[in-house]
């Protein structure tokens, strides 16, 4: 059990300026090695109640161009994790960014199953306000019940997740 801090706010139209700057920053130090930079996760759903947190996925050609944005990244204080048990979506980690929101950031080739994943929920989630509020209220709820626990979190928004994810067609 992960006794980890569980915070979820209303929608903040401060996000998508937050995004662009961690954008601006990642293209100036790779943005010739990769194809794009895509917001994704809740808080690029405008109106969804999410955590905090800005989660980001660098989408890069295939693997060729992977040690060079490494140390770039690197270059920048940015730190490799490894996928994390996720095939194709190589997690970063960074230290003193504080004129940053924080955030998640993934570095995944085109054709990564986990980044069509992101990109998948995220559309549907903007594109259908009414699924949108019931995952944010789900959201809303599974923080309010577990504050200090986001495995009992995670678990708790499982079953709306699962149901999104047929009606989009990611099962």
């Amino acid at each position: 059990m992960r006794t980890k801090s569980v915070t979820v706010v209303p929608y903040d139209e401060g996000w998508k300026s937050s995004f662009e700057a961690i954008k601006a920053e990642l293209n100036h130090a790779i943005g010739d090695l990769i194809i794009g930079i895509e917001h994704v996760g809740s808080t690029s759903v405008e109106g969804l109640s999410a955590k905090p947190c800005i989660d980001i996925d660098v989408v890069i050609r295939d693997y060729s161009v992977f040690h060079t944005v490494v140390s770039r990244l690197e270059a920048i204080g940015y730190t490799h994790e490894g996928n994390l048990g996720i095939k194709d979506r190589e997690a970063f980690r960074y230290t003193n960014k504080p004129h940053l929101m924080k955030h998640h950031l993934y570095v995944c080739p085109q054709n990564s199953e986990e980044l069509h994943r992101h990109i998948t929920f995220r559309d549907f989630l903007r594109n259908n306000p009414d699924a949108a509020k019931q995952y944010g209220s789900v959201k809303e709820t599974a923080a309010q019940r577990f504050p200090d626990n986001i495995d009992q979190y995670m678990a708790y928004k499982a079953p709306c997740i699962e149901e999104l994810y047929a009606l989009c067609g990611l099962i």
